[in-house]
């Protein structure tokens, strides 16, 4: 029997295949549709993904959370700087937490920055700060962290009268929150209010031992009351707390300093360098304590140092044109006050020195004259609101005094005095150093 096969005819019927591709075009369809779909809603997604397997996707945005748990860290660490800027990303994300609030103002006081309008930072950091307060406040009116954080920063901008009310409002709220009392004892003792300073930062202590602003606190008090072995104690306190942290170093070398121990005022201020090698604070610190006991090579090469991390540091400037004068180099010394003045210093050796300076320049004939004498003459007026300034007048009238008898055009004129004394405000007995 033999199978006959008409092989014009498709295998498969033209009716069943119709039915297949149709099917099949339809699902095809969905699927090419829903993919579309998908690729729409998810292309950012897909696209990170994509640049990521290149190595060329950017880096996630932290969540608020992750940023403050770096500020915590970076402080921990020293590194108050980049503390602030991470607590400043977890405050910009989520403004109204009060808990960010409340870390970054305090992280800003701890930093204490000047203005400076030319890198973007129009509020010094404790003006910062104080806004941050205002803005705690406004959100947590019962929260005590948001009085102590304003009422500290108006005590960081001068402003201790006011900060005391606010302190004492934050007292009512909870009158066991240690930090309102820090912030009560160097409130009342800058306005001259010491017993009450030495009560408030003896009862922050109490009320929290393991806080390192309230020791700080507590030695400010002490030092302006002439007790500085006692400051020394609570400082090395506050060090011990919290070994990262160089505010307290600073405090506690300077009263190294001022009790001419030496040899630990220079140990603390080097302690400082190795948690933050490019500290140009410390620098200059260490150029002033050489300058003090006669090392002139060493103080000049700590304050190269310092300009050389920021050369716009107008302290620097004044001590190195100290440090230039100390030894008959007057027109470097010339030339480092031009810079302090320059820079808008309001030190009065920037400008008594720059005028001696330009006397033992002077020969009589040329410009040196002039500019000792009215250099000398604007210093016997900037002279007059610093307290304990007999030394500094002495030096200024003796200058002019020269000047009449060197420099032909000015002789025979009379040396200008010093107009009465007006009341100086209060300074410590212990000498703040820091």
């Amino acid at each position: 029997m033999q199978i006959k096969r008409d092989y014009s005819q498709p295998f498969f019927s033209t009716r069943r295949r119709r039915r297949t591709g149709a099917r099949f075009l339809f699902v095809y369809g969905l699927l090419l549709g829903g993919f579309l779909v998908f690729v729409t809603a998810q292309f950012d997604r897909l696209q990170l993904a994509a640049l990521d397997v290149v190595g060329m996707a950017p880096t996630p945005t932290p969540f608020a959370s992750m940023w403050a748990e770096q500020g915590y860290s970076l402080y921990a660490r020293g590194d108050v700087v980049e503390a602030a800027a991470a607590f400043q990303q977890a405050v910009n994300q989520q403004p109204d937490n009060v808990n960010y609030l409340h870390e970054y103002g305090r992280v800003l006081i701890e930093l204490d920055r000047e203005a400076d309008p030319a890198n973007g930072r129009e509020l010094s950091d404790a003006q910062l700060a104080s806004q941050i307060g205002d803005q705690a406040i406004n959100i947590a009116p019962q929260d005590v962290r948001s009085y102590a954080l304003k009422a500290r920063a108006l005590v960081w901008t001068d402003d201790a009268a006011s900060a005391i009310p606010i302190a004492l409002q934050g007292r009512e709220i909870d009158p066991e929150f240690a930090p309102i009392y820090s912030v009560l004892a160097r409130a009342y003792t800058d306005i001259g209010r010491y017993q009450q300073g030495l009560d408030n930062g003896e009862l922050a202590i109490e009320l929290d031992p393991m806080d390192a602003d309230a020791h700080r606190s507590y030695a400010i008090s002490l030092i302006f009351v002439g007790l500085r072995e006692e400051a020394i104690q609570q400082l090395e306190d506050a060090v011990n707390i919290n070994p990262n942290l160089t505010g307290p170093y600073f405090e506690l070398a300077g009263q190294y300093n001022a009790g001419d121990l030496t040899e630990e005022a220079v140990a603390t201020y080097e302690k400082i360098l190795t948690i933050n090698p490019y500290e140009p604070k410390a620098m200059l610190r260490l150029c002033e304590v050489f300058f003090k006991v006669g090392e002139a090579r060493q103080a000049e090469g700590y304050c190269d140092d310092a300009l050389q991390v920021n050369p716009n540091y107008k302290e620097a400037y004044r001590q190195l044109g100290m440090v230039n004068y100390s030894r008959r180099n007057y027109e470097g010394a010339i030339e480092n006050f031009n810079r302090c003045v320059d820079l808008g210093s309001q030190e009065i050796q920037c400008y008594y020195l720059r005028g001696l300076a330009h006397y033992y320049l002077a020969d009589g004939k040329n410009e040196h004259c002039d500019l000792a004498w009215n250099d000398l003459k604007d210093s016997l007026v900037r002279v007059e609101s610093i307290a304990g300034n007999e030394n500094i007048v002495a030096d200024i009238q003796r200058g002019l005094q020269l000047t009449t008898q060197t420099c032909p055009q000015y002789s025979g004129i009379g040396v200008p005095t010093l107009a009465p004394p007006t009341e100086i405000p209060a300074t410590p007995l212990g000498g703040l150093g820091g």
